[in-house]
Formats: C-alpha cells, structure tokens, sequence
C-alpha cells in the first residue's frame, strides 16, 4: 500500500508536525502561500455589521499587497485610527467607522481608492 494512501506522514523527528496537504514541514508549507485572485485594481472602503452584534467594522479590500505588508499597513490603519481590528484572507478589518480617515489616508500611496456601499 502506498504512503499516500494512508494520509503521508504526519510527525517526523527531523522537520516536526507535517503538512497533510503537501506533505512539507508546517515551517515550509506551500498549501497556504497560494496567491491572491488578482482584483481589478481597485481598493474598496465600506463599512459593515452584518455578523458582528450591530458593532461596525470598517473593510477595505482589494489592496494589492502581499500578507506580509498587508499587515504592515494594518497595523498602520489601525494605528491613525486609534482602534483594533485584523487582517482575514487579505481584507484588512478595523473596528469602528473610520471610512473617512482611511480614505484619506491610502489616496497618498498611488492607488484608485473608492468608497463601496452606502
């Protein structure tokens, strides 16, 4: 029987906790560095409370930047914002209505900023 076929390996002494997707070291893992969908170059600025308890969150999407420096102007953001919030699956949450003041903060770095929804 194949290795595969009972799921590959799963500890190993040399690399520690395995990959069962890829079959690499956690540390090497190639399964979860896959790129972005490239957007149409646009970043979008809209806040949201569907899901949160009425508490709204101020989304921008469509930076295109990858995870590393994505984080960087989170923290950035949330900074001048004075506020906590996130970055989930490359779209940058910042607690509070701060639409506004991002705005105004990302027009400077060069890119087609928009307000999106109401």
């Amino acid at each position: 029987m194949m290795k595969k076929a009972l799921g590959g390996l799963v500890y190993s002494t040399e690399h520690g906790t395995m990959c069962p997707d890829c079959s690499q070291p956690k540390d090497a893992c190639i399964c979860k560095k896959q790129p972005r969908p490239a957007g149409d170059g646009v970043v979008r600025v809209s806040r949201e409370t569907k899901g949160r308890k009425g508490k709204g969150v101020t989304l921008i999407k469509g930076v295109p930047l990858d995870d590393d420096e994505l984080a960087v102007l989170a923290k950035q953001l949330r900074t001048r914002c004075g506020s906590g919030g996130t970055v989930k699956d490359g779209v940058i949450e910042v607690q509070g209505d701060h639409c506004d003041v991002v705005l105004e903060f990302l027009k400077p770095k060069g890119w087609v900023v928009k307000r999106a929804g109401g």
